[in-house]
């Protein structure tokens, strides 16, 4: 159990619930850059915040909105991808040895990308229609399923590293994301697409600099 109290709310609105959560992703990333704290245990109320939201909207919030038409499948097949690539830079995060190398930091930063950018896409295409096209008391009815979930997970202990490969692997049986080795053959591709862009920018500096 980590040495950071993570909220247990038992009831409310489940867009609030969703959204109190952001903030907490927010101020668990920011605890573990910090030099002053213990990062270990940040790093792990992290994974285990980040685990146990995200199964507990795929498997209480998402499809009871797709039920009411708030989203549409596209909405809910893109959060749970969303979610896959989370778990994906959150292994990365937690095999990081220590946590004052550049192997952590660098690892820190992807997964801070990964969830921004889907809190940030969650907000904006799921929360906002949820609060438009979902009455009150159906969004107060899903706070307390999504809460009893994500309370449940936290209690077993969610956020292992051996659960992340866990949820990786489902992810990857059901076609939610590529397999691994196809994901490898895609970064490299990135990467060496990100090398050749650069090299053409420098060749044009270059050729500025001499005319």
């Amino acid at each position: 159990m980590s040495d950071y109290e993570i909220p247990r709310p038992t009831s409310g609105d489940v867009v609030e619930l969703i959204l109190d959560d952001h903030r907490t992703f927010e101020d668990l990333l920011r605890e573990c850059r910090r030099p002053d704290v213990d990062r270990a245990a940040a790093r792990e109320a992290l994974s285990a915040i980040l685990v146990a939201h995200a199964e507990a909207e795929e498997d209480e919030v998402y499809p009871e909105l797709r039920k009411s038409r708030a989203i549409g499948e596209h909405e809910e097949e893109h959060g749970e991808e969303e979610h896959a690539e989370i778990l994906e830079a959150l292994e990365a995060f937690l095999e990081a040895k220590g946590t004052d190398t550049d192997k952590y930091d660098s690892a820190l930063e992807e997964l801070a990308t990964a969830v921004n950018h889907h809190d940030n896409e969650e907000e904006q295409t799921i929360l906002a229609p949820a609060r438009v096209d979902v009455s009150q008391e159906r969004r107060d009815e899903l706070g307390v399923a999504f809460a009893t979930r994500r309370n449940q997970l936290l209690e077993e202990g969610a956020g292992s590293l051996d659960q992340v490969r866990s949820l990786l692997k489902k992810a990857e049986k059901e076609g939610v994301i590529a397999s691994e080795d196809a994901r490898e053959k895609a970064d490299d591709i990135k990467a060496d697409a990100k090398e050749e862009a650069k090299e053409v920018e420098e060749a044009s500096k270059e050729k500025a600099k001499k005319s």
